[in-house]
């Protein structure tokens, strides 16, 4: 019986990943206006990577650093989704087999 129970959580866990394999993969589609801030994004990004920045003070070396974070955090959550590492998914395994 308990080979039983092991066999159906496998088959189910399995199922599951696949599941979430896919749904990961699909993406929403982007507006004209998203699309737009993405494009002025990316130029802005390539601007900084080819200033010099030896010259710069560190008060504008640091107010770069923060404009790119906040470019960073609005390109996730224009992009939306949740990402699952295999190494997460396999501690997940790990904790359910424990529990049962």
């Amino acid at each position: 019986m308990k080979k039983q129970i092991y066999l159906l959580l496998t088959a189910i866990l399995l199922a599951s990943s696949s599941v979430m394999a896919n749904d990961v993969k699909s993406k929403p589609a982007l507006t004209e206006t998203q699309i737009a801030r993405v494009g002025e994004i990316t130029r802005r990004v390539e601007e900084i990577k080819n200033m010099d920045k030896s010259d710069l003070s560190r008060v504008e070396r640091k107010s770069l650093r923060n404009e790119l974070l906040e470019m960073k955090k609005e390109m996730k959550a224009t992009s939306g989704g949740v990402y699952l590492s295999v190494g997460a998914i396999i501690i997940i395994l790990l904790v359910l087999i424990l529990i049962l």
